[in-house]
């Protein structure tokens, strides 16, 4: 085959990687738009969207064939793979704890009975006196200082100016 057949090649393939992936990122859109719950959402929004941005810059260093934009894509992809689940990870903990989750579609439930440690090791750092009850509320994690249960609390953050003044 000569040069020009495998341009040809290389030009399909990045047209299938792109047409591929912009198909996955809109998947990712419609399953975040559509799904009913948080969990579900986030994962809609990491796993698809992470794929098909992979396979649209696979279909772009396949396209432009350029060493210097290929290493460029090559560190998107590697920083998009690295902050992705972690991002995910955090949204979940964070609408978990929040309240924002339904319990009763989870097959396993690893937060709850870490809470209720945490809630336990409390309560026996209060009765050996090394806590008072008024230092640690209920709803608060003593290892983290965050809540977990009910609505998020503004920690020093002042109101929304239109909140602020009563508007709507």
């Amino acid at each position: 085959m000569t040069g020009e057949t495998w341009g040809t090649v290389a030009d399909v393939v990045a047209s299938v990687c792109m047409l591929a992936g912009a198909f996955l990122a809109f998947a990712a859109g419609v399953g975040i738009v559509r799904f009913p719950d948080l969990l579900s959402r986030m994962h809609a929004g990491t796993k698809p969207q992470t794929l098909g941005l992979v396979l649209v810059l696979v279909g772009l260093a396949l396209r432009l064939r350029s060493g210097g934009a290929v290493w460029a894509l090559v560190l998107v992809v590697l920083f998009q793979m690295l902050t992705a689940p972690v991002a995910a990870h955090m949204v979940g903990r964070a609408g978990y704890r929040t309240g924002k989750v339904r319990t009763d579609l989870l097959v396993v439930d690893e937060l709850t009975r870490d809470q209720a440690d945490a809630t336990a090791s409390r309560d026996a750092a209060v009765a050996q006196g090394a806590l008072s009850a008024a230092t640690v509320p209920d709803n608060v994690d003593p290892r983290s200082r965050e809540p977990h249960g009910g609505e998020p609390e503004l920690y020093g953050m002042e109101p929304h100016r239109a909140e602020r003044d009563g508007e709507r």
